[in-house]
């Protein structure tokens, strides 16, 4: 199954540069090149992506991969699913560093290094 967050860098990135290989892709996500073959498998199932061949500078065929019009309303939900997902983070994380510094003012003030 391809994971939320997969599947909306993948997304953004094709759609920045969709002559990426997949060797490229499995580079810029950090993943394996076998999780960015089986991510663009599902996403060219679901009809988000589609493929298109051509040749390259060193005349070898390459594939370009295009966001059908449902793959960028996907890419769209997708990423304000991410931002929320990542605004909560950052709220959990601001309310953190806040604990912190109460406790390390509250340690300083009785002595405790």
């Amino acid at each position: 199954m391809l994971d939320e967050e997969t599947r909306f860098r993948l997304l953004r990135l094709l759609q920045a540069n969709p002559e990426l290989s997949q060797r490229q892709l499995a580079e810029a996500l950090g993943v394996s090149v076998g999780k960015v073959n089986y991510s663009l498998r599902a996403l060219l199932e679901k009809g988000l992506v589609k493929v298109r061949n051509f040749r390259d500078s060193n005349n070898k065929l390459a594939y370009a991969y295009y966001l059908t019009p449902k793959g960028a309303e996907a890419k769209v939900r997708a990423t304000a699913d991410f931002l929320k997902r990542k605004m909560h983070e950052y709220e959990l994380i601001q309310r953190e560093i806040e604990d912190l510094k109460r406790e390390v003012g509250a340690e300083a003030k009785h002595g405790i290094h």
